[in-house]
């Protein structure tokens, strides 16, 4: 039995669709989601900390905003493709063609007029926010969540207003880095819940990941990917190459020290006190080895020519006041795993500079962002922020009050 699929071979729909919605009714009532796909299970679960099962998913892009955006967008490259494949689906009447970012955001939702109207009534339209903390359990966002291609059927839906409509989604992926890009999605009639249609969103989600992987322009120059990953990536051309822990910090810290830097320096960068100069050249030596003597200098060490990373692209964010596109360009901290002392302070200071543009953006729709991300939903000063821009959101007030007693700090009388 495929736990991906809505329905088995021999199921009524119709009473299926019963027997869940008796199930929903009694999980929002209190009692444990028995018998149910435990995908669905446990995204309700996940739904009901955030949302009445009455929400509506809100509107988190629009006008010029939205389209800058997703014309910026990786998946932009795509569209063409979603729209040869599937697009059919989407002219016929009956289906919606949907692509969303990796926070849920909906990017394009194109079909026949009179659907685009009833989907427009439960906010399922371009700049809306799908993930399951603003829309409950949901195909395009469930897929994100689980990042797996699956099918969220009728009454399977955490919000009411949604249950009407069956939906199948796959995440897609930056083929290069694994990063996740979003997802793309079908929504129409009961008659979606079929393995057919999971095959078919599933194998466009691969096409287009297949497509993403085309190499760039060689005048695009080299890039270093290494922000959320331990490992960093380098791609130059048609060639992709992945670098140990050690060569990756010696690299980031190259293209943020572009004056140089001397062995004893980066042995400092690596080891602290207990530094070795020698270690050190044999490294470096090692790495010229790896991305060619074009690219490495030494006396001091430096780069002969500056590298592009998404370090300097998310710094470049922030420097311009764009913290909304920042945060959307940060899938995690820098080189996690590395405890070099120099890689430390620099993914301390990035992680800082984010944290205080997002304070005081004092922007609500950013918070929440933020506070939804694996690196953002324990950080107390952050959801005190977004508790005091949302003072009736109860999920807020008890979220702070949960933090507050885990780092035993005093809980504010409001949230006690």
């Amino acid at each position: 039995m495929n736990p991906w699929l809505a329905l088995t071979p021999g199921d009524d729909p119709a009473e299926r669709i019963r027997q869940v919605g008796r199930a929903h009714e009694r999980f929002i009532n209190g009692a444990p989601a028995d018998r149910m796909r435990s995908v669905v299970a446990e995204s309700w679960a996940r739904s009901a900390a955030w949302i009445g099962a009455d929400s509506t998913a809100p509107i988190d892009l629009c006008d010029d905003e939205l389209e800058a955006y997703r014309a910026a967008h990786p998946l932009a490259r795509v569209m063409p493709l979603f729209r040869d494949l599937l697009g059919g689906l989407a002219e016929d009447g009956d289906h919606i063609l949907a692509v969303c970012d990796a926070h849920g955001r909906l990017l394009w939702v194109e079909g026949n007029a009179g659907t685009l109207r009833g989907a427009a009534s439960m906010n399922f339209v371009p700049g809306a926010r799908w993930d399951e903390a603003h829309a409950g359990t949901n195909a395009p966002g469930t897929a994100l969540a689980v990042d797996h291609a699956l099918q969220i059927f009728a009454t399977e839906h955490f919000s009411r207003p949604v249950q009407r409509w069956t939906c199948t989604a796959a995440p897609i992926h930056d083929p290069g880095t694994g990063r996740l890009l979003g997802a793309i999605d079908v929504t129409g009639g009961d008659h979606l819940a079929n393995p057919h249609s999971l095959a078919l969103v599933r194998a466009t989600a691969l096409a287009a990941e297949a497509c993403l992987r085309e190499p760039p322009r060689a005048a695009e120059g080299p890039m270093v990917t290494a922000l959320g990953r331990d490992d960093a990536l380098v791609t130059s051309g048609n060639i992709r190459t992945r670098l140990g822990r050690r060569h990756s910090e010696l690299l980031i810290l190259l293209t943020t020290h572009p004056e140089g830097r001397t062995a004893d320096q980066l042995g400092f960068d690596l080891y602290g006190d207990d530094l070795n100069p020698v270690t050190v050249r044999a490294e470096m030596s090692r790495l010229r080895r790896i991305l060619g003597p074009e690219l490495l200098e030494s006396r001091p060490y430096r780069l002969k020519r500056p590298i592009k990373t998404d370090i300097t692209t998310m710094s470049d964010l922030l420097d311009q006041g764009r913290t909304h596109e920042a945060l959307a360009h940060y899938p995690g901290p820098l080189l996690p795993g590395s405890d070099a002392p120099g890689i430390v302070r620099l993914r301390r200071l990035l992680d800082d500079r984010l944290r205080a543009a997002i304070l005081t953006s004092a922007d609500r729709r950013i918070l929440q962002t933020w506070l939804t991300t694996p690196h953002g939903a324990d950080d107390l000063e952050l959801w005190e922020a977004y508790a005091a821009l949302a003072p009736h959101d109860p999920v807020a007030g008890r979220r702070v009050a949960e933090l507050a007693r885990e780092y035993a700090c005093n809980v504010p009388a409001t949230y006690a």
